[in-house]
């Protein structure tokens, strides 16, 4: 099947720790490029990641207009202080009101040049860090909403990253969430899923398409957690989940 119509973002990538000093704080549309030039700690820097940031900003426009209004609906009103896990290329920035507080959390390099062309077109003040999400390089208690968008899918502990996500939350916070997940047990398709996940993974920089994600989610601690189950026509990762956690 053509890469462009069965994986949306399933490149999409994991996130974790860097040591205190190693973030960098962006001003409108020139953290990207500061980012890049600095000496910080990038876990991905690899062939294979400059690739896949080529892939994801280039082969993914279907995938956007599918989920374009979901995403408008669910972060057009956020306030505050936003912490992005895996933002990317920056698919999500056009969504966010321009006073927001936004910190981007990404472990991949090479995703830098498009989030400031993103942050640059739309106006944003964004503050990049490189990392991965099972250590957020954010203070506890201070971020008014999480976001995650086709990430816990390629996480290596989507538990802990999920601990990371309530620490980081204020009391009242949310986390936003639209996620690829399993299909049913017992299903054809997740009996393609299953047979799929081994060359899946290594190909899709640890994507999982078998990952029962609302699971997680709903036992990871949150005082209120609302999930949608639905559909897009993606092939094996057409199962998807959208909805709000609050802490």
């Amino acid at each position: 099947m053509p890469l462009h119509d069965t994986q949306p973002l399933i490149y999409a990538v994991a996130l974790t720790d860097v040591s205190a000093g190693t973030f960098m704080r962006g001003t409108t549309g020139v953290s990207g490029e500061t980012a890049m030039n600095s000496r910080v700690e990038w876990p991905k820097t690899g062939f294979s990641h400059r690739i896949h940031a080529w892939m994801l900003a280039h082969l993914n426009a279907r995938y956007e207009r599918l989920v374009a209004d979901r995403k408008r609906a669910m972060l057009a009103n956020l306030r505050g202080c936003v912490v992005e896990i895996g933002p990317g290329t920056g698919p999500n920035l056009p969504y966010y009101p321009k006073e927001i507080r936004w910190i981007g959390v990404e472990p991949n390099r090479y995703m830098m040049p498009y989030v400031k062309r993103a942050a640059e077109q739309f106006g944003l003040t964004v503050d990049v860090r490189p990392g991965l999400a099972e250590e957020i390089p954010v203070a506890q208690n201070s971020a008014d909403a999480v976001v995650s968008t086709l990430v816990l899918c390629s996480v290596s502990d989507p538990e802990r990253v999920l601990r990371e996500v309530l620490r980081v939350l204020k009391p009242g916070g949310r986390f936003l969430f639209i996620e690829h997940v399993a299909a049913p047990r017992g299903s054809r398709l997740r009996r393609v899923q299953d047979w799929l996940r081994p060359l899946w993974t290594k190909i899709g920089d640890g994507c999982h398409p078998n990952r029962e994600t609302w699971q997680y989610i709903e036992s990871a601690g949150f005082a209120s957690v609302q999930i949608e189950h639905f559909r897009l026509p993606l092939g094996p990762v057409s199962t998807q989940i959208a909805g709000t956690a609050s802490k």
